[in-house]
């Protein structure tokens, strides 16, 4: 099946590293070409030399208008609208602008003759939003499907494992969430005042989209699980606690058990961690055992790691196979 990657940003960039890195995860899955609106020299550069994930291990060139990585060719175009592109023989296009929140934008892709459209990041315009681990069994022929948010991604499979297990009564979710290239490096205007600050000097406690489209991916519960974030000076990796009241509690080990059980999307570990041991680890959520606690009153608390570049771009690529 052939893949499309509109938008060579972060996540368009570490899909095609963790691609490239391990193309036997996702067999029969190619890339066929990329679009950016940056130049085809800034896009090799920024893919050969990333900041987060160091310099690619491998050969990296430009020819012809093609990208070529490890002598693998890709065409690489500069539009800033994909509908005219000739994509009549691509099966998904991955939409990872950030702006494909209307139709119009989402639609591009299908204008150009592709057949489905996976969007990286919520939007009002996919008749599905998806999380794999969590209510990926709902994935049909919708044309336009959101993989939601790397949030959503760490957090909806386990609160789904918690609610089997023990029955979700009402909870609490905080993401400590590394800094995003929606902040700015210095202080600068912006509509929301905390947002305004220097994105690596400070907390910055903000809001996050996990909790709506929680309630969107888990309608069963919605209205449960309360969420917000707080944005913190790292560059990668971050962090979901969630307490939650259960109807049955259980108790530490029994809670442990069923997270090491869980496998998939959801890993374990049992070592003492900090956010940058996790880099570059392609489970939507890492849980941390040694953190996991339960209060006599049935308080239950978990506490899991998530790389929100790397195992989101996994997952993209797992939903773009699965729609395939």
């Amino acid at each position: 099946m052939r893949v499309f990657i509109n938008g060579f940003g972060r996540i368009g960039r570490s899909v095609l590293r963790a691609y490239l890195q391990s193309p036997e995860h996702w067999p029969g899955l190619q890339i066929s070409g990329i679009n950016d609106i940056a130049s085809a020299e800034m896009c090799a550069y920024l893919f050969e030399y990333d900041s987060v994930f160091g310099p690619w291990k491998g050969t990296v060139a430009l020819q012809d208008d093609r990208l070529i990585v490890n002598g693998r060719a890709m065409p690489l175009f500069c539009q800033p609208d994909i509908s005219g592109l000739p994509l009549s023989d691509v099966d998904v296009v991955m939409e990872c602008t950030g702006r494909a929140d209307t139709p119009a934008i989402a639609s591009r892709g299908l204008q150009a003759g592709a057949r489905r459209v996976l969007i990286s990041g919520p939007s009002a315009a996919a008749a599905l939003t998806v999380v794999r681990g969590a209510n990926d069994h709902l994935l049909g022929q919708q044309q336009i499907v959101s993989n939601a948010s790397c949030t959503t991604n760490a957090l909806a499979p386990l609160v789904r494992l918690i609610d089997a297990e023990w029955g979700v009564v009402t909870g609490s979710m905080t993401t400590i969430h590394c800094y995003t290239g929606s902040q700015p490096t210095v202080d600068a205007p912006a509509a929301d005042f905390v947002r305004s600050r220097a994105a690596a000097l400070s907390m910055v406690p903000t809001t996050t989209s996990a909790q709506r489209l929680l309630d969107v991916v888990l309608p069963a519960l919605a209205g449960r699980i309360a969420g917000s974030a707080v944005r913190v000076p790292t560059a990668s990796v971050s962090a979901v606690d969630l307490a939650v009241m259960v109807a049955r509690p259980p108790d530490k080990d029994q809670v442990n058990t069923a997270l090491r059980a869980a496998g998939g999307v959801i890993g374990v570990t049992d070592k003492a961690l900090v956010s940058s041991d996790l880099r570059a680890r392609p489970e939507s959520i890492i849980m941390a055992l040694p953190e996991t606690r339960i209060t006599a009153g049935g308080l239950l608390r978990v506490f899991g790691w998530y790389d929100n570049e790397w195992g989101f771009s996994n997952r993209m690529l797992d939903m773009a196979l699965r729609m395939g």
